[in-house]
C-alpha cells in the first residue's frame, strides 16, 4: 500500500509568502490601478442565480469571450481558478511514471511544487544554458516543459526564433514520446508581443494566460488556456467541471472582451513608468534587468534580499526578495505602478541606501 501521505509529497510545505500587510504592496505584480470597469460592472449586476446556482461545466462564456478577442476557435479554449489552475491541470494530465518537467532557472516559483503535486520531478536547467540552446530544456525526455515569457522574476523576454526552435525540436519523433510545451503568458499583456495564437496551431502547445494581472482581478482566481483542440481536452478533463464560478466567467470574459478599451491606456503607462523606474534604479547603481513584464528586478543594496526587503517594509512598502539570480545574486522585485506609488518606493529605498551607506560609514570608522 503507498503511504499517506507518499514520500514525494511529504516534503512539500504549505505556500507561505512570509509577508504581512504593509502600507503600498509592490510584491505581487497585480495591477495597482484597479479592476476592468467591464468586469466591475458585471459583478455590480449579480443577481441571485449567479451565485445560487452552479456555473457553465466548463466556463463556456469566458471561452467564447477568448475565443473572439484572440481569433481562435472556441475549442482551442481552455479555463481553470487562476492560471496557477490551468498549470495544475496541465501537470496532471501529463504526469506518469518516471516524469518529469523542465525549465529555465530563475522562473514562477510555483513550477516545481506543481511538479510535486503532481508526482513528477522537477529539473531546473540555468536560463543561460536553456537560451544558449533550447536543447537543453529538452535532455532525458521531460514530459513537460515550461516557459514563461516575459519570464517571472527577471522580466526577460525569449525571442521567436528561440521558442521556435524549441517547438520544432520537441516535435521531432513518435508523438508518443513528445513533451506538453507550455508557454506561460501571464505578463504577456505588458511584453510588446503575445504568441497566445500558437497555441492553436502547434500541436502539444498550452498558452496559459491570467486574469489577475492586466485586468485587475487577482481576487476572482481565473486564468485561461489556448491549446488545440486535442490538448485543450486533455486538460479540461484533467481540471474537471464547475472550476470557474459563474460571476466569475461572466466578469473576466468582459475583461477579454475590454469594450471599454481599458487595457491600452493601463499598459502604455506602465510601459512608460516601467521605462522611468528602469532609468531610477539604474542611476542608484542597482543593475536593473531590462523588463518586458509589469516588474523590474534589481540588485539588492546589501547584498541581503531578505534584510533589504525587511528594511523596505519597516518604511511602507513591500518588495518581493530573491536568490540565486544569475549574475547578480540576490534581487528584489517591484511591481511597476501608477507614478506616485513608484516615488513612494524610491523614497523608501533612497531611505534604505543612506542607512546603508551610515552604516557602513560607521563600520569603516570603527575598524580604523
Amino acid at each position: 500500500m503507498t503511504p499517506f501521505p507518499r514520500d514525494d509529497y511529504r516534503a512539500l510545505k504549505r505556500y507561505d509568502p512570509d509577508r504581512e500587510p504593509v502600507a503600498l504592496d509592490l510584491s505581487d505584480n497585480t495591477n495597482l490601478w484597479g479592476t476592468h470597469p467591464g468586469a466591475l460592472a458585471r459583478i455590480r449586476a449579480a443577481a441571485t442565480d449567479d451565485l445560487a446556482r452552479y456555473p457553465e461545466l466548463y466556463a463556456d462564456v469566458l471561452r467564447e469571450a477568448v475565443a473572439e478577442r484572440f481569433g481562435v476557435p472556441v475549442g482551442c479554449v481552455t479555463t481553470g481558478a487562476g492560471s496557477d489552475d490551468v498549470l495544475d491541470s496541465a501537470f496532471r494530465a501529463a504526469s506518469g511514471p518516471g516524469a518529469f518537467v523542465a525549465y529555465a532557472s530563475p522562473t514562477f516559483s510555483m513550477v516545481e511544487p506543481l511538479a510535486r503535486m503532481n508526482g513528477m520531478d522537477a529539473r531546473a536547467v540555468p536560463w543561460a544554458d536553456a537560451f544558449a540552446d533550447p536543447g537543453a530544456l529538452l535532455e532525458g525526455g521531460p514530459a513537460l516543459v515550461y516557459v514563461c515569457r516575459p519570464n517571472n522574476p527577471t522580466g526577460e523576454a525569449a525571442s521567436r526564433a528561440w521558442f521556435e526552435e524549441l517547438l520544432e525540436r520537441a516535435g521531432r519523433g513518435p508523438s508518443t514520446s513528445r513533451p506538453l510545451v507550455i508557454l506561460d503568458e501571464a505578463y504577456a499583456d505588458f511584453a510588446e508581443d503575445t504568441w497566445i495564437t500558437l497555441g492553436a496551431e502547434v500541436p502539444g502547445l498550452l498558452v496559459a494566460r491570467t486574469a489577475s494581472k492586466a485586468y485587475g482581478l487577482a481576487g476572482l482566481r481565473c486564468g485561461f488556456g489556448v491549446a488545440t483542440p486535442e490538448t485543450a481536452l486533455e486538460i479540461e478533463k484533467s481540471r474537471g467541471p464547475y472550476k470557474v464560478a459563474r460571476l466569475t466567467a461572466e466578469a473576466v470574459a468582459a475583461a477579454v472582451r475590454d469594450e471599454e478599451a481599458w487595457l491600452a491606456d493601463i499598459v502604455d503607462e506602465v510601459r512608460r513608468n516601467r521605462a522611468w523606474l528602469f532609468d531610477a534604479l539604474d542611476q542608484r547603481g542597482l543593475d536593473p534587468i531590462p523588463s518586458q513584464a509589469n516588474f523590474i528586478l534589481f540588485r539588492t543594496p546589501s547584498g541581503s534580499a531578505h534584510e533589504d526587503m525587511r528594511a523596505l517594509r519597516a518604511r511602507g512598502v513591500g518588495v518581493r526578495p530573491f536568490k540565486g539570480i544569475a549574475g547578480m545574486g540576490e534581487g528584489l522585485r517591484v511591481t511597476v505602478g501608477p507614478m506616485d506609488a513608484m516615488e513612494r518606493f524610491l523614497d523608501a529605498l533612497d531611505g534604505t541606501l543612506e542607512e546603508l551607506r551610515a552604516s557602513n560609514t560607521s563600520s569603516t570608522d570603527t575598524t580604523s
